[in-house]
């Protein structure tokens, strides 16, 4: 544990409405990846307080409101929050760059606005996404009712500590669920303040409940391993997710993974090279390179190689690091001395494994500079490992079925980027590809409504519009007689 410092922060578990410390007195601190300190300090929960969230949210489920209130009255209290959450933007913003080390201008003009949006959007589909009804002329009247499933388990990542936690609790609470959240242990004061403001939008005491610690033995195990628990949303890496499945299914929680990912990056002969750099810079650096989503795996066609590389290395030298406070900073530091290790520890056997580092490598303190590396063999696990940092590596490929093939050779499935001025190519690309998202010539936009997650180890089911709906509900078959006759219809 770091030490106490003057100007530490103190937060606390929300639970049943109320911010609590751990019983035991035990914390933990979050540290500044800027400065190197310490600027938070978080109760380091355990199964005790596992079993109080969750206790608490099996309340608020049975006995409260928050279930039994019309979409549209949740939808009210969801709205409010989104706007405070964008009145406190600055607060939030800061919290996610002091504890992560993203450029406070990310966090400002994207991660909190989404966040607000991903409160509205599933506020808003939860009251306007019709239900089945089914025709019978057998005097019967069917059609399906969406009931809340009960208490979500969420746990959030922390390279999007905000955002990504709102995009996994808005659409459980929107359809009348109540959750008890636990952020990453390096990023955990963003949805802090986030439950603090839940309340103050109306939420009802034990709705949205907080809950720090680590993972293995600690606060994660304890609750994905919890009998009271009726659903399970992860976002994280691969090896958790297999860890957090094989805890649910004791007691057949269904699950939700959206798991790591190797993204890759096709530019093909006939690309606009300018618009192609413009957005592998953005797919391979942003946020220092920490999304799952990245395309850090770059095919480009032999003939366009040279110049596509020589123009990306350009654009990368052109991300100057700096202070994430600072507005004008677009790459901050990476997120902990123990993530700078791994991603450092790849950029120590470039050369071992036949690579050339073209530009970037390590910087100072936890800064790794935008990295292209080229000429690594096929097997090399620059190309076939999540690294989770500011590298691209780049190969030549001279064939569209030789480059599909190299693309699905890979036990992640989550996303790829495709560029091509073709457009039979780009629709018959995209559905070659085994993976949940394809962009042509753009990359992270995204369509609520579309589903998202990932194949293979990038994760297990979707969601998203109606593939959210149908993981935070039991949907239900009501069928009601209405006529004299008594046909029962089709058998089970």
């Amino acid at each position: 544990m770091a030490g106490q410092q003057p100007d530490v922060e103190v937060f606390g578990h929300v639970i049943g409405g109320e911010e609590v410390t751990a019983g035991d007195g035990a914390h933990f601190d979050s540290v500044d990846p800027y400065t190197g300190t310490a600027w938070a300090r978080l109760p380091l929960g355990g199964a005790a307080e596992a079993d109080l969230a969750v206790a608490a949210a099996r309340r608020a489920f049975d006995t409260g409101p928050w279930p039994r209130m019309g979409a549209a009255e949740r939808r009210t209290i969801l709205h409010r929050l989104a706007d405070l959450v964008l009145e406190n933007r600055e607060l939030l913003a800061l919290a996610d760059t002091r504890d992560m080390g993203k450029p406070v201008t990310q966090s400002l003009t994207k991660d909190v606005p989404r966040t607000a949006e991903n409160l509205r959007f599933f506020a808003d589909h939860a009251c306007l996404t019709p239900a089945e009804v089914y025709p019978s002329d057998t005097g019967h009247h069917a059609y399906t009712r969406y009931e809340p499933a009960g208490v979500v388990v969420a746990i959030a990542p922390w390279n999007f500590p905000l955002m990504l936690a709102s995009w996994k609790i808005a659409p459980a609470l929107a359809w009348g669920n109540t959750v008890v959240l636990k952020p990453a242990e390096d990023s955990p004061v963003s949805v802090t303040m986030l439950a603090r403001l839940a309340l103050e939008a109306g939420m009802p005491p034990g709705v949205l409940n907080v809950v720090h610690g680590y993972g293995p033995d600690s606060a994660g195990a304890a609750l994905t391993a919890h009998p009271g628990v009726d659903r399970i949303t992860f976002t994280g890496e691969s090896s958790t997710g297999v860890a957090v499945a094989r805890a649910a299914a004791t007691h057949l929680t269904p699950v939700s993974l959206e798991l790591g990912g190797k993204g890759a990056n096709v530019v093909f002969a006939d690309a606009d090279l300018d618009q192609a750099v413009e957005w592998s810079v953005r797919a391979a650096f942003t946020n220092a390179g920490q999304v799952c989503l990245a395309g850090s795996r770059l095919y480009a066609h032999r003939s366009v190689v040279g110049e596509f590389t020589r123009r990306l290395c350009a654009a990368a030298e052109r991300l100057v690091p700096g202070d994430p406070k600072d507005p004008g900073t677009l790459l901050g530091p990476l997120s902990s001395e123990a993530h700078h290790d791994k991603v450092t520890g790849y950029l120590d056997t470039v050369t071992a494994w036949g690579g050339s580092v073209e530009t970037g490598g390590a910087g100072s303190g936890l800064f790794v500079r935008p990295t292209v590396i080229t000429g690594l063999p096929k097997d090399a696990p620059h190309r076939t490992e999540e690294i989770f940092g500011p590298l691209v590596t780049v190969t030549p490929f001279d064939t569209e079925d030789e480059v599909v093939a190299e693309v699905n050779d890979s036990p992640y499935g989550l996303n790829a980027m495709l560029f091509t001025e073709d457009l039979s190519r780009a629709h018959r690309v995209a559905a070659s590809l085994r993976v949940g998202t394809v962009w042509v010539n753009c990359f992270f936009v995204r369509d609520l409504r579309a589903p998202f997650g990932g194949v293979g180890r990038s994760g297990l089911g979707r969601e998203g519009g109606t593939y959210s709906r149908e993981f935070f509900t039991e949907p239900k078959a009501v069928v009601v007689r209405i006529g004299d006759d008594t046909d029962t219809g089709a058998g089970a």
